[in-house]
């Protein structure tokens, strides 16, 4: 992750006490989120189902928490991956996402959060508009058919495009100083993490999203970072449970994404720490790109089919 220095102060008490029920709070949400995923996985073992994640996952996830870690985002990477390789159903992508990644996300948030000085309740609020969007945003994605599934991730895709290219030609809002927010600004702030938090659901990711928001409201890039890192990191444990409980995701890559983004994280971090990554990142955005275009037309084919089956039920016998 590319960060700058950010204006610091001396550390207020009741901050640093806030901060730590923060921490606290996101380790039950996590310790939640993992008792539901081994119940669930283990009755997916016992009715005979595969549990395994397949090598290539194990290199998927490093390699999308590593850039992840650096800026570049996880979400989108890894559906390009998913479909070239075809190694995760289509409906399944976006509730794979937010169940495999829980762990590095988290280990992402205890990093950043720590390091990065933001306002507490600026962040608290940003988080918990968040969590409560993934919650409904996971309800309803979980319940969609291949071919909504398809439409919404890539028009999410599409807008990952958008959002990365106007940061890469400079357009994107630089932001300002501020390192929290009141009154109008903090009320537009958590409405617009509420919304981002539901698209999260359908595998858009939040972090070129929310850093455009708090860039706008005058925001220090810089503080920018333990607010996406530690939405995504609340939001995600808690969205995963609706869809471990909705069986809307693919348990076969979930133990590879959970345990190999974790040395990627830690490595990016606290050893790569920055690289030049303007290359990398116009890659991934045609990839994505051509990922996009290739879910829209998959659902154009969806569509194609059920048109034809109903015309062939209704032809007379």
């Amino acid at each position: 992750m590319l960060l700058q220095a950010a204006p610091t102060a001396a550390p207020n008490p009741s901050e640093v006490a806030a901060r730590n029920g923060l921490f606290i709070a996101l380790a039950v949400f996590t310790l939640i989120f993992l008792v539901v995923l081994v119940r669930a996985m283990r009755a997916n073992a016992s009715r005979g189902e595969q549990v395994k994640s397949p090598g290539s996952i194990w290199g998927v996830s490093f390699i999308a928490n590593f850039f992840d870690t650096l800026g570049v985002g996880s979400y989108a990477t890894t559906t390009t991956m998913f479909r070239h390789w075809k190694l995760v159903p289509d409906e399944k992508i976006p509730g794979t996402l937010n169940v495999g990644y829980v762990l590095p996300t988290v280990v992402q948030a205890y990093i950043y959060t720590t390091i990065v000085p933001v306002g507490v309740r600026t962040l608290i609020l940003m988080i918990a508009a968040a969590v409560v969007g993934a919650w409904l945003g996971a309800g309803v994605v979980s319940s969609w058919s291949r071919r909504k599934v398809q439409i919404g991730m890539g028009l999410c895709l599409l807008g990952f495009v958008v959002l990365k290219t106007l940061s890469l030609l400079g357009v994107a809002p630089s932001g300002g100083t501020l390192l929290q927010l009141s009154g109008a600004r903090l009320a537009i702030a958590v409405v617009g993490n509420f919304m981002l938090g539901a698209l999260m659901t359908l595998g858009i990711g939040l972090y070129a999203p929310c850093m455009i928001l708090i860039s706008l409201l005058g925001m220090n890039p810089t503080a920018a970072y333990p607010i996406m890192m530690g939405s995504c990191a609340f939001l995600m444990p808690m969205a995963s449970v609706r869809f471990v409980r909705t069986g809307g995701y693919d348990p076969r890559p979930i133990i590879g994404m959970l345990i190999a983004g974790i040395p990627a994280v830690l490595i990016a971090a606290f050893i790569v720490k920055t690289l030049p990554l303007v290359a990398v990142t116009w890659l991934v955005v045609i990839v994505v790109l051509y990922t996009a275009i290739s879910l829209l037309r998959a659902a154009s084919r969806e569509r194609s089919i059920a048109a034809d089956a109903t015309a062939a039920e209704a032809q007379p016998a």
